[in-house]
C-alpha cells in the first residue's frame, strides 16, 4: 500500500476538500508518518506538529481558506498546515538559506496569512483581518489558532476584550488546549482550563445530570438542557470566554478528526448566522500519535535526527559546554553565594537553563508565562524590595518588552539584570528569532550597563560584574556551544566599562565586542603576516564605553574597525562612531555588522562570512580600511 496515497494527491487544500469524510482520516494518519519521516531525518519541532495535525487538517478541510484566513500562533505546531499547502517536498531544506521557514511567512505562500514567530500575536491578527472582510463586503472569515501557551501572553485578553465588544461575527478563535507551551505551562490560567477540570468530570456530571432530568416528565427536558448550560459555564472555561462576549465551543477532542469536522461545520453555520465571535475549545495531546512524544513531549517539541521505531535521538557530538549552561551555572553559583539573587523566565525555563536553576534554589525560580512584559516589571518590583533578579529572556523576545525595561527599570535605576540569550544569529529559526537588534534598544535607554563576553568564560565574569553593579545591566551572549576556553574556577566581577586591549598595533584598531573579538583576534594574526601591524580591543562594554583606550589607539593608529554580531543602524559601531565624534577624533573608521536588511533563516557560519563578520571577512575589512588610510 502507498503510504502516501491520499496525500500524494493534494497541492493544496481544494485538493483535500474534493476528498471525502471517510479519506481525510486516512490523511491525518499519512500527515503525521509523513511528519516523523521528515523530521527524524532533519531534526526540527515534533511533538506540537503531532498534536495538530486532526485540528490544521479539519480546518482547511471544513473551511475555505485561503480566502477564509488561517492564522497560525507561532507556527511550531504547523508542519501539516505547510504540507496541506503545497511545500511537503521543501522539508529537507527547512530552515535553510534557501529553503522554506520554519514558521509561517507571507512572503511564501498565501496560506500564511501572517509572518510570525512570538506567542499571542494571532487574535489580534485575526480580529484585523476579519474586520477588514467585514469593511469590503466579503462573507469569509478568520481564524486564529493559538495554543494555551499562547493564550498566557496579555496580548490574547487584549484582543479577545476588543474582538468581543465589536461583537466580530466572522471571528473564530481555535484554542489547542495540550497544557504546554514548550514547557509546561503555568499560571491561574493554565490550572483553569485544565483537562483534569473541564474533560472528564464535566463530560460525567453533564451526562448524568441531563439523563436524570431528561427522564423527568413535562418541562424537565428544558430544564435538562438548562443544567447542562450552568454546569458548563461553572465548571469550564465557557464562563471566562463568553464574559468576552464569545460563543464557547467545547471542550471538544481536538485529535477526534470525525468529532472535528462535524464540530467545525457547526460553528461554520453558526458564523453564517451571525452568532458573534466563537470561541472552540480543543483538547489535544502534543506529540499525539507517536509514543515516544506523547509520553515525553518537553524532550520532543525539538529534537535532532532521531530513530522513528525507538525515538532514540542521533547523540550530540561531544564539545564546549554552551553559553547557555555556563550561564545558569554561574547564576546558580552566585545565588548560593547572595540570598538576595533570584531567577525570572518567561515560559522557557530550558532555552534558558533557568530548569538547573529550578532545582537547585527553587524558592528563588519565577516562571511567569509567555508575558516578557510582566516579568519585566515583576523583576522591578523584586528589586525595589532589595531583591537582585536576573531576567533570562532571548534577545528576539525582550523587545517585546521595551516599554517595560524603559519605563519600570531604567528610568527608576533598579537592580535588574538582563541576560540576553541568543544574542546574534540563530540559524534556522529566522527573521522573527534573530538577536540583532538588542544593542540598538538598548543603548538609548538611561542607567543601563550593556556588556558582551568575547567567549564562555568572560560571560561567568561579566555575569558576576552584572549581578554586582548597582542599578539595571543587560548581558548578551550567543547561542550554542562555547569556544572551550577553560573555565575559571573563582568568578570575579570585571571593572565596569573596563576593555582588554588583545593586541597593540600600529597601522589600526580593531575594536571588537562578544562573539566577534576571537575572529578579530585570528585577522590581526593574518594581517601581521602580510605586514599590516593591527591592534585589537574586546570592548566588553558598550555602556559605559572604554572611550579613552578606543580614543587613544585610535589618534595613534589613525583607522578604526568596528565588528559586531549586530544590524549596524544604532549597533556598537555607531556608539564607538560617536564616541570618537565627541572626542573630536577624526580618523578613518569602518562599520562590520549586519547592513539595514531582513536576515532570513540559514547556517550561522555561512551567514557570518556572507556579510563579513568571520576572520577572512574581517581581515578584508581591515584591508579595505587600510588602503583607505594611505591613500588620503
Amino acid at each position: 500500500m502507498n503510504p502516501s496515497k491520499f496525500l500524494n494527491t493534494i497541492q493544496c487544500p481544494e485538493d483535500l476538500r474534493k476528498l471525502s469524510k471517510e479519506d481525510v482520516t486516512s490523511v491525518t494518519e499519512e500527515l503525521r508518518e509523513e511528519i516523523l519521516h521528515r523530521v527524524s531525518r532533519t531534526g526540527g519541532h515534533l511533538a506540537s506538529s503531532l498534536g495538530a495535525v486532526e485540528l490544521i487538517t479539519a480546518i482547511h478541510y471544513v473551511f475555505d481558506t485561503p480566502n477564509d484566513r488561517l492564522v497560525m500562533d507561532v507556527g511550531h505546531q504547523g508542519h501539516a498546515h505547510k504540507m496541506l499547502t503545497g511545500r511537503r517536498e521543501g522539508f529537507a531544506e527547512m530552515g535553510k538559506a534557501e529553503g522554506i521557514g520554519k514558521f509561517p511567512r507571507r512572503c511564501e505562500s498565501p496560506y500564511d496569512t501572517f509572518g510570525v514567530g512570538h506567542a499571542g500575536t494571532s487574535i489580534s491578527a485575526a480580529l484585523g483581518m476579519a474586520r477588514a472582510l467585514e469593511c469590503k463586503g466579503l462573507d469569509n472569515c478568520a481564524i486564529a489558532l493559538i495554543g494555551d501557551g499562547g493564550m498566557t501572553a496579555g496580548m490574547a485578553f487584549e484582543a479577545l476584550n476588543h474582538g468581543g465588544a465589536l461583537k466580530q461575527k466572522n471571528l473564530i478563535v481555535v484554542l489547542n488546549d495540550n497544557e504546554m507551551s514548550i514547557s509546561p505551562n503555568v499560571g491561574a490560567l493554565s490550572s483553569f482550563m485544565s483537562r483534569k477540570l473541564s474533560a472528564p468530570m464535566v463530560r460525567t456530571v453533564k451526562g448524568w445530570a441531563k439523563d436524570f432530568l431528561g427522564s423527568m416528565p413535562g418541562d424537565m427536558l428544558h430544564w435538562a438542557h438548562k443544567a447542562e448550560e450552568s454546569l458548563k459555564a461553572f465548571l469550564t472555561p465557557a464562563m471566562l470566554f463568553e464574559a468576552f462576549n464569545f460563543r464557547y465551543v467545547g471542550p471538544v477532542k481536538g485529535n477526534d478528526i470525525e468529532g472535528l469536522l462535524e464540530t467545525f461545520e457547526n460553528v461554520k453555520g453558526m458564523v453564517g448566522r451571525g452568532a458573534g465571535p466563537i470561541l472552540v475549545h480543543a483538547m489535544t495531546a502534543k506529540g499525539y500519535g507517536y509514543e515516544p512524544a506523547q509520553s515525553d513531549p518537553m524532550t520532543y517539541h525539538g529534537v535532532s535526527k532521531f530513530d522513528v521505531p525507538t525515538g532514540k535521538m542521533e547523540p550530540s557530538r561531544p564539545g564546549p559546554p554552551s553559553y547557555t549552561g555556563v550561564f545558569a551555572n554561574a547564576l546558580i553559583r552566585l545565588a548560593k553565594a547572595d540570598e538576595r539573587v533570584a531567577a525570572i523566565t518567561a515560559a522557557m525555563p530550558e532555552g534558558t537553563g533557568l530548569d538547573k536553576f529550578q532545582a537547585e534554589l527553587p524558592e528563588r525560580f519565577f516562571d511567569v508565562g509567555i508575558a516578557e512584559q510582566h516579568a519585566v516589571t515583576f523583576a522591578a518590583g523584586l528589586a525595589t524590595e532589595g531583591l537582585k533578579p536576573v531576567v533570562a529572556i532571548y534577545s528576539t523576545f525582550l523587545q517585546r518588552a521595551f516599554d517595560q525595561v524603559l519605563h519600570d527599570v531604567c528610568l527608576q535605576n533598579l537592580d535588574v539584570t538582563f541576560a540576553l540569550d541568543r544574542a546574534g544569529l540563530v540559524g534556522g529559526d529566522g527573521a522573527t528569532h534573530q538577536g540583532l537588534y538588542d544593542y540598538s534598544f538598548l543603548r538609548s535607554l538611561p542607567n543601563l550597563t550593556l556588556m558582551a563576553p568575547k567567549d564562555e568564560n568572560e560571560l561567568q565574569h561579566l555575569l558576576a560584574t552584572a549581578v554586582e553593579a548597582p542599578g539595571p545591566s543587560a548581558i548578551r551572549y550567543p547561542r550554542g556551544a562555547g569556544l572551550g576556553i577553560a573555565l575559571d574556577p573563582e568568578i570575579k566581577p570585571i571593572p565596569l566599562g573596563e576593555s582588554e586591549l588583545l593586541r597593540d598595533g600600529n597601522d589600526l584598531v580593531i575594536v571588537a565586542i562578544g562573539s566577534t573579538v576571537h575572529p578579530a583576534l585570528q585577522a590581526a594574526v593574518e594581517l601581521g603576516a602580510e605586514g599590516i601591524s593591527a591592534a585589537v580591543i574586546n570592548a566588553r562594554f558598550v555602556m559605559p564605553m572604554d572611550v579613552g583606550r578606543i580614543a587613544a589607539l585610535a589618534q595613534r593608529c589613525g583607522a578604526v574597525l568596528t565588528v559586531e554580531e549586530h544590524n549596524l543602524r544604532g549597533g556598537f559601531g555607531s556608539a564607538v562612531a560617536e564616541a570618537l565624534a565627541q572626542e573630536s577624533i577624526t580618523v578613518p573608521i569602518r562599520l562590520l555588522g549586519f547592513p539595514e536588511q531582513v536576515i532570513e533563516h540559514g547556517d550561522p557560519d555561512t551567514q557570518r562570512a556572507l556579510y563579513g563578520i568571520d576572520a577572512e571577512g574581517i581581515a578584508a575589512g581591515a584591508r579595505k580600511l587600510h588602503a583607505q588610510r594611505g591613500s588620503t
